[in-house]
Protein backbone atom coordinates (compact mmCIF):
# COMPACT_ATOMS: atom_id res chain seq x y z
CA UNK A 1 0.00 0.00 0.00
CA UNK A 2 1.53 3.54 -0.98
CA UNK A 3 2.15 5.75 1.65
CA UNK A 4 -1.00 8.61 2.16
CA UNK A 5 -1.57 11.75 1.77
CA UNK A 6 -0.30 12.55 -1.22
CA UNK A 7 0.03 16.50 -2.25
CA UNK A 8 -3.21 16.19 -4.56
CA UNK A 9 -5.09 15.00 -1.74
CA UNK A 10 -3.90 17.94 0.78
CA UNK A 11 -3.94 20.37 -2.35
CA UNK A 12 -7.35 19.31 -2.63
CA UNK A 13 -8.56 19.07 1.23
CA UNK A 14 -7.36 22.50 1.27
CA UNK A 15 -9.12 23.77 -1.84
CA UNK A 16 -12.31 22.43 -0.10
CA UNK A 17 -11.43 23.45 2.97
CA UNK A 18 -11.53 20.03 4.76
CA UNK A 19 -8.21 21.46 6.54
CA UNK A 20 -5.98 23.91 6.61
CA UNK A 21 -2.36 24.75 6.02
CA UNK A 22 -2.37 25.84 9.70
CA UNK A 23 -3.78 22.14 11.02
CA UNK A 24 -1.49 20.37 8.73
CA UNK A 25 1.85 22.07 9.64
CA UNK A 26 0.88 21.73 13.90
CA UNK A 27 0.27 17.98 12.82
CA UNK A 28 3.24 17.93 11.45
CA UNK A 29 5.27 19.81 14.34
CA UNK A 30 3.27 17.09 16.27
CA UNK A 31 5.18 14.41 14.55
CA UNK A 32 8.39 15.40 14.98
CA UNK A 33 7.93 16.54 18.97
CA UNK A 34 6.73 13.17 20.12
CA UNK A 35 9.76 11.57 22.01
CA UNK A 36 8.92 8.24 21.09
CA UNK A 37 9.35 8.64 17.27
CA UNK A 38 12.37 10.07 15.38
CA UNK A 39 11.79 13.61 15.26
CA UNK A 40 15.00 14.75 17.08
CA UNK A 41 17.20 12.84 15.14
CA UNK A 42 15.38 13.56 11.87
CA UNK A 43 15.61 17.07 12.50
CA UNK A 44 18.70 19.22 13.26
CA UNK A 45 16.68 22.70 13.32
CA UNK A 46 12.76 23.31 13.54
CA UNK A 47 11.35 27.17 13.48
CA UNK A 48 8.07 26.67 14.19
CA UNK A 49 7.32 29.95 14.65
CA UNK A 50 8.13 30.48 11.24
CA UNK A 51 6.46 27.31 9.99
CA UNK A 52 3.18 28.60 11.97
CA UNK A 53 3.04 32.15 10.58
CA UNK A 54 3.74 30.46 7.27
CA UNK A 55 0.90 28.48 7.26
CA UNK A 56 -1.46 30.88 8.45
CA UNK A 57 -0.36 33.29 5.64
CA UNK A 58 -0.78 30.66 2.61
CA UNK A 59 -4.67 30.44 5.02
CA UNK A 60 -5.22 33.94 4.50
CA UNK A 61 -4.35 34.22 0.87
CA UNK A 62 -6.96 30.93 0.16
CA UNK A 63 -8.92 32.62 1.43
CA UNK A 64 -9.42 35.52 -0.92
CA UNK A 65 -8.04 33.29 -3.82
CA UNK A 66 -4.81 34.21 -3.92
CA UNK A 67 -2.69 31.61 -2.91
CA UNK A 68 0.27 31.07 -5.23
CA UNK A 69 -0.40 27.53 -6.19
CA UNK A 70 -2.95 24.76 -4.94
CA UNK A 71 0.05 23.18 -2.86
CA UNK A 72 0.33 26.87 -0.88
CA UNK A 73 0.95 25.91 2.69
CA UNK A 74 1.94 22.48 2.37
CA UNK A 75 4.83 21.93 4.58
CA UNK A 76 8.42 20.43 3.10
CA UNK A 77 11.68 19.68 5.34
CA UNK A 78 14.63 21.21 4.21
CA UNK A 79 18.20 19.39 3.82
CA UNK A 80 20.69 20.91 5.99
CA UNK A 81 22.74 21.23 3.13
CA UNK A 82 20.58 24.19 1.99
CA UNK A 83 20.99 27.80 2.79
CA UNK A 84 17.94 29.53 4.12
CA UNK A 85 18.15 33.27 5.21
CA UNK A 86 18.76 34.02 8.66
CA UNK A 87 20.06 30.44 9.50
CA UNK A 88 23.42 28.84 9.75
CA UNK A 89 24.23 26.10 7.03
CA UNK A 90 26.16 23.38 8.83
CA UNK A 91 25.75 20.44 5.99
CA UNK A 92 25.45 18.37 9.19
CA UNK A 93 28.66 19.04 10.58
CA UNK A 94 30.19 20.76 13.61
CA UNK A 95 32.67 22.09 11.58
CA UNK A 96 30.60 25.15 10.11
CA UNK A 97 29.12 25.97 13.67
CA UNK A 98 30.47 29.00 13.53
CA UNK A 99 30.02 30.30 10.27
CA UNK A 100 27.67 33.57 9.80
CA UNK A 101 24.15 32.64 8.56
CA UNK A 102 22.77 32.86 5.11
CA UNK A 103 22.32 36.01 3.70
CA UNK A 104 19.52 34.28 1.22
CA UNK A 105 17.75 31.10 0.41
CA UNK A 106 18.96 28.94 -2.18
CA UNK A 107 17.48 29.05 -5.53
CA UNK A 108 15.91 26.01 -4.91
CA UNK A 109 14.13 26.99 -1.52
CA UNK A 110 12.85 30.56 -2.67
CA UNK A 111 11.16 28.22 -5.54
CA UNK A 112 9.61 26.60 -3.08
CA UNK A 113 8.48 29.47 -0.84
CA UNK A 114 7.41 31.15 -3.96
CA UNK A 115 4.96 28.08 -4.75
CA UNK A 116 3.73 28.67 -0.95
CA UNK A 117 5.17 25.33 0.45
CA UNK A 118 5.75 25.64 4.31
CA UNK A 119 9.46 25.22 5.30
CA UNK A 120 9.35 23.22 8.11
CA UNK A 121 12.53 22.90 9.26
CA UNK A 122 16.02 21.38 8.41
CA UNK A 123 16.68 17.58 8.36
CA UNK A 124 20.12 15.83 9.26
CA UNK A 125 22.29 13.91 6.69
CA UNK A 126 25.18 12.66 6.52
CA UNK A 127 28.47 15.06 7.27
CA UNK A 128 29.08 17.12 4.10
CA UNK A 129 26.39 14.14 2.07
CA UNK A 130 29.58 12.22 1.86
CA UNK A 131 28.17 8.51 2.30
CA UNK A 132 25.47 6.34 1.27
CA UNK A 133 24.63 5.15 4.65
CA UNK A 134 23.44 8.30 6.72
CA UNK A 135 24.80 7.61 9.88
CA UNK A 136 25.50 10.94 11.78
CA UNK A 137 28.02 11.02 15.05
CA UNK A 138 27.35 14.83 15.51
CA UNK A 139 23.41 15.08 15.36
CA UNK A 140 22.35 11.39 15.89
CA UNK A 141 21.05 8.62 13.27
CA UNK A 142 17.66 8.52 12.37
CA UNK A 143 16.18 5.25 11.92
CA UNK A 144 14.96 3.66 9.09
CA UNK A 145 11.16 2.98 9.17
CA UNK A 146 12.25 -0.84 8.75
CA UNK A 147 12.07 -2.85 12.34
CA UNK A 148 12.60 0.32 14.70
CA UNK A 149 13.21 -1.80 17.37
CA UNK A 150 16.20 -3.08 15.96
CA UNK A 151 17.46 0.43 14.44
CA UNK A 152 18.10 -0.10 11.01
CA UNK A 153 20.36 2.75 8.95
CA UNK A 154 18.34 5.42 6.96
CA UNK A 155 20.37 5.51 4.06
CA UNK A 156 22.24 8.79 2.91
CA UNK A 157 22.91 11.32 2.96
CA UNK A 158 19.08 12.47 2.82
CA UNK A 159 18.50 10.89 5.92
CA UNK A 160 16.58 12.91 7.28
CA UNK A 161 14.58 14.15 4.48
CA UNK A 162 13.67 10.72 4.27
CA UNK A 163 12.67 9.96 7.25
CA UNK A 164 10.51 12.83 7.63
CA UNK A 165 8.51 12.10 4.81
CA UNK A 166 7.95 8.67 5.84
CA UNK A 167 6.92 9.27 9.11
CA UNK A 168 4.37 12.60 8.19
CA UNK A 169 6.92 14.94 9.62
CA UNK A 170 6.70 16.67 6.29
CA UNK A 171 4.72 15.65 3.44
CA UNK A 172 7.80 16.47 1.06
CA UNK A 173 11.47 17.02 1.14
CA UNK A 174 14.44 18.28 -0.46
CA UNK A 175 17.45 16.54 -0.68
CA UNK A 176 20.64 15.95 -2.63
CA UNK A 177 21.69 13.30 -4.93
CA UNK A 178 25.69 12.98 -6.17
CA UNK A 179 25.69 9.57 -5.98
CA UNK A 180 22.34 8.33 -4.49
CA UNK A 181 20.99 10.46 -1.71
CA UNK A 182 17.79 10.86 -2.96
CA UNK A 183 17.18 7.38 -4.57
CA UNK A 184 19.17 5.75 -1.33
CA UNK A 185 17.27 7.03 1.30
CA UNK A 186 14.23 6.56 -0.20
CA UNK A 187 14.41 3.08 -1.25
CA UNK A 188 15.59 2.61 2.74
CA UNK A 189 12.66 4.24 3.69
CA UNK A 190 9.41 2.96 1.48
CA UNK A 191 9.37 5.72 -0.58
CA UNK A 192 9.78 7.58 -3.84
CA UNK A 193 13.31 9.86 -4.85
CA UNK A 194 14.02 11.37 -7.86
CA UNK A 195 17.15 12.52 -9.10
CA UNK A 196 17.02 14.78 -12.11
CA UNK A 197 19.03 15.90 -14.71
CA UNK A 198 21.62 18.00 -13.14
CA UNK A 199 21.65 21.23 -15.53
CA UNK A 200 17.31 21.50 -14.78
CA UNK A 201 17.89 22.46 -10.98
CA UNK A 202 19.92 25.48 -10.07
CA UNK A 203 22.93 24.40 -7.36
CA UNK A 204 23.51 27.98 -6.07
CA UNK A 205 23.00 28.28 -2.56
CA UNK A 206 23.73 24.48 -1.60
CA UNK A 207 27.19 22.94 -0.25
CA UNK A 208 28.88 21.29 -2.63
CA UNK A 209 30.17 17.83 -2.64
CA UNK A 210 30.98 17.36 -6.40
CA UNK A 211 29.90 20.34 -8.84
CA UNK A 212 30.59 17.73 -11.56
CA UNK A 213 27.97 15.11 -10.02
CA UNK A 214 25.72 16.66 -7.78
CA UNK A 215 21.95 17.13 -8.47
CA UNK A 216 19.23 18.50 -6.16
CA UNK A 217 16.20 16.54 -6.05
CA UNK A 218 12.51 15.95 -4.05
CA UNK A 219 11.79 12.88 -2.20
CA UNK A 220 8.17 12.40 -1.17
CA UNK A 221 5.20 9.38 -1.08
CA UNK A 222 4.63 9.21 -4.67
CA UNK A 223 5.93 9.31 -7.96
CA UNK A 224 3.51 12.28 -9.38
CA UNK A 225 4.49 14.28 -5.57
CA UNK A 226 7.35 14.21 -6.69
CA UNK A 227 7.00 15.58 -10.23
CA UNK A 228 5.15 18.37 -8.64
CA UNK A 229 8.14 18.93 -6.49
CA UNK A 230 10.76 18.66 -9.12
CA UNK A 231 8.60 20.82 -11.25
CA UNK A 232 9.23 23.51 -8.91
CA UNK A 233 12.46 23.17 -8.70
CA UNK A 234 13.31 23.69 -11.71
CA UNK A 235 11.18 26.61 -12.48
CA UNK A 236 8.47 24.93 -14.66
CA UNK A 237 5.41 24.67 -15.18
CA UNK A 238 3.14 22.08 -13.09
CA UNK A 239 1.79 19.96 -15.67
CA UNK A 240 -0.15 16.71 -14.27
CA UNK A 241 1.50 13.63 -15.42
CA UNK A 242 0.46 11.24 -18.12
CA UNK A 243 1.15 7.35 -17.57
CA UNK A 244 1.71 4.97 -20.02
CA UNK A 245 0.44 1.73 -19.83
CA UNK A 246 2.80 -0.76 -18.95
CA UNK A 247 1.69 -3.03 -22.07
CA UNK A 248 4.52 -1.84 -24.04
CA UNK A 249 7.15 -0.21 -22.15
CA UNK A 250 10.87 -0.49 -23.40
CA UNK A 251 12.72 -1.79 -20.09
CA UNK A 252 16.82 -3.07 -20.20
CA UNK A 253 18.26 -4.76 -17.44
CA UNK A 254 21.63 -3.97 -17.29
CA UNK A 255 23.72 -7.07 -16.39
CA UNK A 256 27.21 -5.26 -15.94
CA UNK A 257 27.54 -4.41 -12.61
CA UNK A 258 24.13 -3.79 -11.47
CA UNK A 259 23.21 -6.69 -10.62
CA UNK A 260 26.33 -8.09 -8.64
CA UNK A 261 26.37 -9.28 -4.82
CA UNK A 262 22.88 -8.08 -4.79
CA UNK A 263 21.32 -9.17 -1.34
CA UNK A 264 18.43 -12.26 -1.09
CA UNK A 265 15.69 -9.96 -0.17
CA UNK A 266 16.69 -7.77 -3.55
CA UNK A 267 17.53 -10.12 -5.55
CA UNK A 268 14.26 -11.67 -5.40
CA UNK A 269 11.97 -8.65 -4.81
CA UNK A 270 13.52 -7.28 -7.98
CA UNK A 271 12.70 -9.77 -9.91
CA UNK A 272 9.30 -10.69 -8.69
CA UNK A 273 8.66 -6.75 -9.87
CA UNK A 274 10.25 -7.56 -13.26
CA UNK A 275 7.98 -10.87 -13.93
CA UNK A 276 4.86 -8.84 -12.69
CA UNK A 277 5.92 -5.89 -15.30
CA UNK A 278 6.98 -8.96 -17.81
CA UNK A 279 3.11 -10.51 -17.16
CA UNK A 280 1.68 -7.08 -17.81
CA UNK A 281 3.28 -6.47 -21.21
CA UNK A 282 6.56 -4.51 -20.65
CA UNK A 283 9.31 -5.66 -22.92
CA UNK A 284 11.96 -6.74 -20.81
CA UNK A 285 15.69 -6.98 -22.34
CA UNK A 286 18.94 -7.90 -20.17
CA UNK A 287 21.63 -6.21 -21.95
CA UNK A 288 25.02 -5.91 -21.10
CA UNK A 289 26.27 -1.99 -20.26
CA UNK A 290 30.38 -2.26 -20.71
CA UNK A 291 30.58 1.39 -19.91
CA UNK A 292 29.21 0.72 -16.81
CA UNK A 293 32.63 -0.77 -15.97
CA UNK A 294 34.17 2.50 -16.67
CA UNK A 295 32.92 3.75 -13.75
CA UNK A 296 34.73 2.11 -11.12
CA UNK A 297 37.52 2.60 -12.87
CA UNK A 298 36.93 6.78 -13.06
CA UNK A 299 36.83 6.16 -9.34
CA UNK A 300 39.55 4.06 -8.38
CA UNK A 301 41.56 7.02 -6.66
CA UNK A 302 37.93 8.61 -5.26
CA UNK A 303 36.98 10.16 -8.33
CA UNK A 304 35.45 13.75 -8.96
CA UNK A 305 33.96 13.68 -6.00
CA UNK A 306 37.06 13.21 -3.72
CA UNK A 307 38.80 16.02 -6.06
CA UNK A 308 36.00 18.43 -6.07
CA UNK A 309 35.28 17.88 -2.50
CA UNK A 310 39.00 18.48 -1.17
CA UNK A 311 39.43 21.73 -2.98
CA UNK A 312 36.30 23.19 -1.47
CA UNK A 313 37.00 21.42 2.32
CA UNK A 314 41.08 21.98 2.28
CA UNK A 315 41.35 25.06 4.14
CA UNK A 316 38.07 24.14 6.28
CA UNK A 317 40.38 20.49 7.14
CA UNK A 318 43.26 22.70 8.04
CA UNK A 319 41.51 24.91 10.82
CA UNK A 320 38.77 22.52 12.34
CA UNK A 321 39.75 18.87 11.24
CA UNK A 322 39.64 17.91 14.15
CA UNK A 323 35.56 17.76 14.76
CA UNK A 324 35.11 16.08 11.02
CA UNK A 325 33.37 13.04 11.43
CA UNK A 326 36.80 10.91 10.51
CA UNK A 327 34.89 8.67 7.81
CA UNK A 328 34.26 11.73 6.32
CA UNK A 329 37.51 13.17 6.46
CA UNK A 330 39.68 10.72 5.08
CA UNK A 331 37.61 10.10 2.14
CA UNK A 332 37.74 14.00 1.19
CA UNK A 333 41.36 13.68 1.99
CA UNK A 334 42.09 10.92 -1.42
CA UNK A 335 41.49 14.29 -3.11
CA UNK A 336 44.61 15.50 -2.39
CA UNK A 337 46.33 12.97 -4.24
CA UNK A 338 44.51 13.66 -7.59
CA UNK A 339 46.93 15.93 -9.74
CA UNK A 340 45.30 18.37 -12.44
CA UNK A 341 46.57 15.77 -15.07
CA UNK A 342 44.51 12.84 -13.48
CA UNK A 343 41.11 15.76 -13.33
CA UNK A 344 41.69 16.08 -16.42
CA UNK A 345 41.52 12.49 -17.17
CA UNK A 346 38.41 12.23 -15.25
CA UNK A 347 36.93 14.73 -17.62
CA UNK A 348 37.59 13.66 -20.85
CA UNK A 349 36.72 9.61 -19.82
CA UNK A 350 33.40 11.01 -18.47
CA UNK A 351 32.21 13.14 -21.26
CA UNK A 352 33.17 9.90 -23.71
CA UNK A 353 31.41 7.72 -21.46
CA UNK A 354 28.17 10.04 -21.58
CA UNK A 355 28.06 9.71 -25.35
CA UNK A 356 28.53 6.01 -25.48
CA UNK A 357 26.07 5.45 -22.59
CA UNK A 358 23.85 7.72 -24.43
CA UNK A 359 24.00 5.71 -27.73
CA UNK A 360 23.77 2.48 -25.86
CA UNK A 361 20.42 3.49 -23.69
CA UNK A 362 18.78 5.34 -26.98
CA UNK A 363 16.56 1.82 -27.96
CA UNK A 364 14.72 1.88 -24.74
CA UNK A 365 12.59 3.70 -22.87
CA UNK A 366 14.63 2.97 -19.63
CA UNK A 367 17.24 1.40 -17.41
CA UNK A 368 14.97 -0.75 -14.73
CA UNK A 369 18.17 -1.88 -11.50
CA UNK A 370 17.75 -2.31 -8.12
CA UNK A 371 18.27 0.53 -6.33
CA UNK A 372 20.75 -0.42 -4.21
CA UNK A 373 22.04 -3.94 -3.66
CA UNK A 374 21.86 -4.27 -0.03
CA UNK A 375 18.75 -3.55 2.32
CA UNK A 376 18.94 -1.26 5.39
CA UNK A 377 21.89 -2.59 7.60
CA UNK A 378 21.53 -2.67 11.45
CA UNK A 379 23.04 0.36 12.37
CA UNK A 380 24.77 -1.39 15.24
CA UNK A 381 26.64 -4.06 12.89
CA UNK A 382 28.89 -0.30 11.23
CA UNK A 383 30.81 -0.04 14.07
CA UNK A 384 33.40 -1.67 12.37
CA UNK A 385 34.78 0.47 9.19
CA UNK A 386 35.39 -2.59 6.97
CA UNK A 387 31.75 -3.17 7.64
CA UNK A 388 30.58 -0.09 7.04
CA UNK A 389 33.08 0.32 3.67
CA UNK A 390 31.58 -2.97 2.70
CA UNK A 391 27.63 -1.38 2.78
CA UNK A 392 28.30 2.10 1.86
CA UNK A 393 29.73 0.83 -1.55
CA UNK A 394 26.88 -1.56 -2.13
CA UNK A 395 24.43 1.21 -1.42
CA UNK A 396 25.90 3.57 -3.97
CA UNK A 397 26.80 1.79 -6.70
CA UNK A 398 24.04 1.03 -8.48
CA UNK A 399 22.59 4.64 -8.12
CA UNK A 400 26.19 5.82 -9.10
CA UNK A 401 26.41 4.77 -12.31
CA UNK A 402 23.52 7.56 -13.45
CA UNK A 403 24.80 10.67 -12.12
CA UNK A 404 28.51 9.56 -13.73
CA UNK A 405 26.55 9.33 -17.06
CA UNK A 406 24.60 12.46 -16.28
CA UNK A 407 21.45 10.87 -16.47
CA UNK A 408 18.31 10.93 -14.33
CA UNK A 409 16.47 8.54 -12.28
CA UNK A 410 14.06 7.47 -9.60
CA UNK A 411 13.89 4.92 -6.76
CA UNK A 412 10.37 3.34 -6.52
CA UNK A 413 8.93 0.91 -3.76
CA UNK A 414 8.71 -2.94 -5.07
CA UNK A 415 8.56 -4.63 -1.84
CA UNK A 416 4.99 -5.76 -0.39
CA UNK A 417 3.38 -4.54 3.21
CA UNK A 418 6.01 -6.27 6.03
CA UNK A 419 8.80 -6.80 3.82
CA UNK A 420 12.20 -5.21 4.57
CA UNK A 421 11.93 -2.01 1.98
CA UNK A 422 13.80 -2.48 -1.70
CA UNK A 423 13.57 0.36 -4.40
CA UNK A 424 13.36 -0.25 -8.03
CA UNK A 425 15.19 2.05 -9.99
CA UNK A 426 14.32 3.60 -13.59
CA UNK A 427 17.20 5.27 -15.09
CA UNK A 428 18.07 7.12 -18.72
CA UNK A 429 20.26 9.50 -19.90
CA UNK A 430 20.16 13.38 -19.41
CA UNK A 431 17.01 15.08 -20.62
CA UNK A 432 14.60 11.87 -20.19
CA UNK A 433 13.20 13.27 -16.79
CA UNK A 434 9.63 13.63 -18.22
CA UNK A 435 9.55 10.39 -20.00
CA UNK A 436 11.05 8.40 -16.33
CA UNK A 437 8.59 10.35 -14.24
CA UNK A 438 5.45 9.22 -16.57
CA UNK A 439 7.36 5.74 -16.82
CA UNK A 440 7.27 5.72 -13.05
CA UNK A 441 3.99 6.60 -12.37
CA UNK A 442 2.57 3.60 -14.78
CA UNK A 443 3.91 0.79 -12.73
CA UNK A 444 4.57 2.29 -9.18
CA UNK A 445 1.04 0.69 -7.87
CA UNK A 446 1.76 -2.29 -10.16
CA UNK A 447 5.16 -3.75 -8.57
CA UNK A 448 4.03 -4.01 -5.29
CA UNK A 449 1.40 -6.52 -5.57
Amino acid sequence: MLNVPTLAELSGDLENGRTSARKIVDSCLERIADASGEGARAFIHVDAEAAIEAAEAMDRLREIKAAPSPFAGIPVSIKDLFDIRGQVTRAGSRALEDSAPAEADATVVARLRRAGFVVIGRTNMTEFAYSGIGINPHYGTPKSVWRRDVGHVPGGSSSGAAVSVADRMAHGALGTDTGGSCRIPAAFNGIVGFKPTQRRVPLTGGVPLSSTLDSFGPLARTVACCAVLDAVLAGEEIVPLRPPPIKGMRLAVPTTVALDELEDDVARTFERALETLSRQGALIERIAVPEFLDVGVMNSKGGFTAAESYAWHRYLIASHGDVYDPRVSIRIQRGEAISAADYIDLLEMRKSLIARATTRLAPYDALVMPTTANTPPRIADLADDAAFTRANMLALRNCSLINTIDGCAISLPCHREGEVPVGLMLASSGGADRRILELAAGMEAAIRV
